[in-house]
């Protein structure tokens, strides 16, 4: 699923394309909103909470969509060819006289008034790439279940909005404990550290694709445990584990992180 830093670098492709131009074209390919008709109308912002996104357009409406694990959206010039996936996986498009957006594969999609939008964002908790972070609220919320693991306390966006797999996994090891550690045995402090740690790594990581939570340049170094199942822990050696709980997977390093290992 993507994480914080990938949704916002959509919804910054997606404002640059359409924000203050008129759509020339509107098509919502899914049954519930399919004559809508959004032409004629001027595409305010496009803006990221989350892992959502919600372009607000004029007359009050917003189009608010998720891209969960397979969703996408696409832009290109308005009159070029298309690619990202067949036709039938197209599930809406917004074009100007200049640029044209396609989602592939959305599997959420609708249409809602901009007065609403706190009815499907409206749950989530602080933002960490939004303008009205507040650290002190994600500690709070973070911390709220003591006998919660760890990996499941990240990954629930009711606590921090923007956290995936990857995060939680390398969170958990610069934290030096195992993702299934209660949230109520973390060392004094580690919790402050961690929300701290997780703001300033997708601010980092929002303007570039080639995600990093490493200091080091190579290549193939750039995640300290995420995808590097039975390859050396870069810190200590040690074979890096992985662990999978439903669709949910786990990577850490058993001499680093301390803590349950399941």
């Amino acid at each position: 699923m993507p994480e914080g830093d990938t949704v916002w670098r959509t919804a910054h492709r997606l404002h640059t394309a359409l924000a203050g131009r008129v759509l020339t074209r509107s098509d919502l390919r899914v049954p519930r909103f399919a004559t809508a008709d959004l032409t004629g109308r001027a595409v305010l912002d496009v803006t990221p909470r989350g892992k959502h996104l919600l372009t607000r357009i004029d007359g009050g409406l917003t189009l608010h969509s998720h891209l969960r694990m397979e969703g996408s959206w696409r832009v290109f010039a308005t009159g070029a060819r298309w690619s990202g996936g067949a036709a039938h996986q197209i599930r809406a498009i917004l074009a100007n006289t200049e640029q044209t957006a396609v989602g592939y594969r959305l599997p959420v999609l609708e249409l809602i008034r901009t007065a609403e939008e706190e009815n499907v964002v409206g749950h989530l908790g602080p933002d960490l790439l939004g303008p009205g972070w507040d650290p002190a609220e994600a500690v709070r919320r973070l911390t709220a279940e003591p006998g919660r693991p760890l990996g499941e306390a990240l990954l629930d966006q009711r606590n921090l909005a923007g956290i995936g797999n990857v995060y939680k996994s390398e969170l958990a090891f610069l934290a030096a404990v195992t993702p299934w550690l209660p949230v109520g045995e973390l060392p004094p402090g580690v919790p402050e550290r961690l929300v701290a740690t997780a703001h300033r790594l997708l601010e980092a990581n929002k303007d570039r694709p080639d995600r990093r939570t490493t200091t080091t340049r190579h290549l193939a170094h750039h995640l300290y445990v995420y995808g590097r199942e039975h390859r050396p822990c870069l810190r200590c050696g040690t074979a890096v584990r992985r662990a999978e709980l439903g669709d949910r997977v786990s990577y850490w390093c058993p001499g680093c992180q301390k803590g349950p290992s399941t």
